[in-house]
């Protein structure tokens, strides 16, 4: 697929400046919310509107013309992401590469392990800037705008993206009281237990040099230099009390990728996003073609499937005949023969609906009615113990036999269902 043409930065570039990107992709940890979809890949591989989920990023982030590097750091196998990087690199003409860090050392105790090697000079040129980005978020995002702005702040040793949330969601979230003239950040907590702000932060920052002797140094030397270190709850508060630490707020689309749900959420998003700025990775509307939909070049998708609105389709996937697909992810080389139908859930790779099978989840979104209404990641339980209601995703690999329903369903890979499921986890 074709990348869209980047916007022009609004950025004045000098001769020699330089900025590089960050992204934290975390690693694979038991428990994970993302599963089954990350049993067999890194859920920052996961596909969300055609494309890796941050592969997104790096897309943004080459708006940036001062840009010379991109940093994947985490503690995933180097081997995992090695396809994905040299298409990347191919693709968007820069140097792209994986740190891997040995264990688990935190969200900012990679960031100091690997000091030298980011800011090591580029082509000759000094690193000035350093863009931060969690793998796990999503959104429209001011790449341009927060190098603009850290070089307004010329005290600023970081410049933290911020958004809004409603008050009863703000405690899910780093929040932070700004001063609204200066931009200083006053005060920062990682999930308050009382109400703080409604001022959060998106996981994304900037950061000048001077950042790693003056904040990270100092706190890996008060943690007793024991390698972990958190950026939430190590650098940030601390930062907010020496006054070094700055804030740019965004009224775009933000959100969380932490499960399938915000995954799916994302999809649909990214789709809109794709109509103002590529039109041209969507599909035509058609009398069979509804809203915003991806469908990869390779797939076969029968005249008379309905499909959309918010659809992604992947490679190598077949749709057969009177087939319907609303809200929903098809991963690749997925085949849903005549007449089944697909609506919020996301069909693993390889997997296989039957005919007249319908495949059907509880959709999932912020309140439309509450401004800044974010997505909730509720857990798979609630405190009953009971499921919550939620998609229905069926892993890699699975076979649905024809005419069953599976509803609110998560499925692992690997299964056959000759019975219709309803609210349950297939192990």
């Amino acid at each position: 697929m074709d990348s869209c043409v980047m916007l022009p930065s609004r950025v004045t570039v000098s001769a020699n400046m330089s900025a590089k990107a960050v992204l934290l992709v975390g690693g694979a940890q038991k428990g994970t919310r993302f599963r089954p979809l990350s049993l067999g890949l890194p859920k920052p591989l996961f596909p969300v509107a055609g494309l890796p989920l941050i592969e997104h990023h790096i897309e943004q982030l080459c708006e940036c013309k001062a840009l010379t590097e991109i940093l994947l750091l985490g503690f995933y196998p180097s081997e995992e992401f090695t396809h994905f990087i040299e298409c990347a690199k191919k693709k968007y003409g820069i140097h792209i590469e994986y740190l891997e860090e040995n264990a688990p050392s935190g969200t900012a105790g990679g960031l100091l392990r690997f000091r030298d090697r980011i800011l090591q000079p580029t082509k000759g040129k000094e690193t000035e800037y350093v863009f931060v980005l969690n793998a796990d978020i999503c959104g429209d995002l001011p790449i341009t705008d927060l190098l603009d702005e850290i070089k307004r702040q010329p005290d600023a040793e970081a410049v933290l993206l911020t958004t809004e949330a409603t008050r009863d969601q703000a405690s899910n979230f780093g929040c932070l009281v700004v001063d609204p003239k200066s931009k200083k950040v006053l005060h920062y907590v990682e999930k308050p237990s009382t109400f703080v702000s409604i001022t959060i932060s998106c996981g994304i920052f900037i950061l000048r040099p001077n950042f790693w002797p003056n904040q990270l140094e100092r706190a890996e030397a008060e943690a007793g230099g024991n390698g972990t270190l958190w950026y939430e709850t190590d650098v940030f508060p601390q930062m907010a009390s020496d006054g070094k630490l700055y804030a740019l707020h965004t009224t775009r689309w933000w959100s969380q990728t932490k499960t399938p749900a915000g995954a799916l959420y994302a999809n649909g998003h990214y789709l809109r996003l794709y109509r103002v700025k590529c039109p041209e990775r969507l599909a035509k509307s058609s009398p069979q073609i509804i809203g915003d939909v991806f469908i990869d070049p390779t797939a076969v998708v029968d005249p008379t499937a309905k499909i959309g609105p918010n659809v992604s389709i992947g490679a190598g996937a077949v749709i057969g005949a009177g087939v319907r697909v609303r809200e929903s992810i098809i991963l690749p080389e997925c085949v849903l023969e005549e007449h089944c139908c697909v609506l919020h859930a996301v069909v693993g790779w390889r997997s296989i609906l039957e005919p007249w099978t319908r495949v059907e989840g509880t959709p999932i979104a912020p309140n439309p009615n509450v401004p800044f209404a974010k997505l909730d990641n509720k857990p798979l339980f609630n405190g009953d113990g009971r499921l919550n209601p939620s998609l229905t995703i069926l892993g890699s690999n699975v076979r649905v036999l024809r005419e069953l329903v599976i509803l609110n369903t998560v499925v692992l890979p690997y299964k056959e269902l000759s019975t219709s499921k309803h609210n349950q986890i297939i192990l």
